[in-house]
């Protein structure tokens, strides 16, 4: 489907002034991210903790390093469900199927023991995952014109629902977790994504037929040459593990090389197609900055649930009213604000309309704040515990420069996408994503006793540094993206 095809019902404002169609895609995604967080909540303890408290035992820069992998392999897998939605299937059945590839990943989580069931589980996981989050993102898009003042605000009402089952994932997995050990929380996870399909069904006949669409049909001789890749690329894989080309220490380094040059691919697919429009073409050139600086952004943000975990478990003074929160509980901390905070931001950008600051500047300001958000480490290491109160306050300015990326990104990745290349234009942002994500476990292994001050400093000062760099572009990149904001 392409993104610039609107829904019929583009115009309604059924749901909180919006399109009606956007409260359906709200609570596939809400409880989507209820799974994936709570599963990812306790995946890292589950990776490093001993046999004798229920995990595998592996080293905390191994385990790391993995969770960060696998994070990367869900917004890689992105491109897998961007294709087949754009070439065979339809945005719509694409999600679906996701949805129920997600539920299968968490029941083998929750039933297989040990090693096989964390491989298994992860894989269907993050294909699954990433299957659903282009799409869904790419249908939200399409219930707006990119002249809609509303779009953004959209795209911030629809993050609300993401962080609704982000807030309610941690706090249940987790405490299952201490209760009664990591198994069952995988079961929640497995039973809420679940009650996502069911919801989801029941309102899924209200949408209308263009969400079926396929923006750039592949012609059926070319199929089985299609069919051959993919048995190619299966048979490269089991080779590189099979040889130990790849092996789990190495995997988090070579799914960042592969992120990279499967960004590099699809930008130049894009800039040499000939479907692609001289204008079209500008807009891809202006998203190329936008892409450098989200992942510089994720690269930290996503540390949440690498360096923090560890952090929140070893480091963190967790006593509340007496009691001793799980350390998993922070990682519920973010969603409690974006659901506080999406609102008034949503709010904010309907008010101001034309008047809003443009993608670059909010872009650079996510930089600086979240670079700030790492400086604020550096006092709290004299501490020999961290008051929870401070590691709120660092969330917090994670969230704003969150509210002020990734919404934005999604939006104005759908105003700058080709026409052709609609669903895939998603893909790449994710790219950008998956590559920060797995950047975010590859650096977590360089904090260690000792080296806390010039970690915080090289990574906050990189960010701030890149934030500056994007905002003195601004009028450069504002000429490529013409009319667009």
């Amino acid at each position: 489907m392409s993104i610039s095809t609107p829904l019929k019902d583009r115009s309604s404002t059924g749901f909180f002034g919006h399109p009606k169609t956007l409260s359906n895609l709200f609570s596939i995604e809400m409880w989507e991210r209820f799974s994936f967080y709570g599963m990812q909540a306790i995946l890292a303890y589950y990776m490093y903790f001993s046999v004798s408290e229920g995990g595998l035992g592996l080293s905390k820069e191994l385990a790391l390093s993995l969770v960060g992998a696998y994070g990367g392999a869900v917004y890689l897998s992105t491109i897998l469900g961007a294709w087949l939605a754009d070439r065979l299937l339809g945005s719509e059945k694409v999600l679906l199927s996701s949805a129920f590839i997600i539920m299968a990943g968490h029941i083998a989580l929750a039933a297989l023991p040990g090693a096989l069931g964390l491989a298994i589980g992860l894989v269907l996981v993050a294909v699954g995952s990433g299957g659903l989050k282009a799409n869904a993102t790419a249908l939200v898009g399409s219930l707006y014109s990119k002249e809609d003042t509303r779009r953004d605000a959209g795209f911030s009402i629809f993050y609300m629902g993401v962080n609704i089952g982000g807030l309610l994932g941690p706090l249940l997995t987790g405490f299952l977790h201490q209760r009664w050990g990591f198994h069952i929380g995988f079961a929640a996870a497995a039973v809420g994504m679940a009650v996502g399909v069911g919801v989801y069904m029941m309102g899924r006949k209200d949408l209308p037929a263009s969400v079926h669409v396929v923006a750039n049909p592949l012609p059926a001789g070319a199929r089985k040459k299609y069919a051959l890749y993919l048995v190619a690329f299966i048979v490269v894989v089991v080779a590189l593990f099979s040889l130990k080309i790849v092996t789990p220490a190495t995997l988090a380094n070579a799914i960042a090389l592969a992120v990279i040059a499967a960004s590099i691919i699809y930008f130049a697919l894009m800039l040499r197609s000939k479907r692609v429009t001289t204008v079209e073409r500008k807009h891809v050139l202006a998203f190329i900055p936008l892409y450098v600086a989200s992942a510089a952004f994720w690269a930290l943000f996503q540390q949440q649930f690498t360096f923090i975990a560890v952090y929140s478990e070893e480091r963190l003074d967790r006593t509340l009213f007496g009691w001793e929160i799980p350390a998993s509980w922070v990682q519920s901390i973010n969603p409690v604000f974006i659901i506080v905070l999406a609102g008034v931001f949503a709010t904010l950008w309907t008010k101001l309309g034309t008047r809003q600051p443009g993608t670059v500047a909010k872009f650079s300001a996510a930089l600086m704040i979240v670079g700030t958000a790492f400086l604020v480490f550096i006092p709290l290491e004299s501490l020999e515990k961290t008051p929870l109160l401070a590691l709120v306050g660092i969330l917090l300015l994670c969230t704003l420069a969150e509210l002020l990326l990734s919404p934005i990104g999604q939006s104005v990745t759908t105003k700058l996408a080709p026409a052709a290349f609609g669903t895939q234009m998603i893909a790449l942002f994710f790219l950008s994503v998956s590559l920060g994500t797995t950047l975010a476990g590859i650096l977590a292994g360089f904090y260690t006793e000792g080296n806390e001050i010039t970690y915080f400093l090289a990574l906050g000062g990189t960010a701030i540094v890149l934030g500056i760099a994007l905002l003195v572009s601004a009028p450069a990149l504002k000429k490529l993206m013409g009319e667009v904001r």
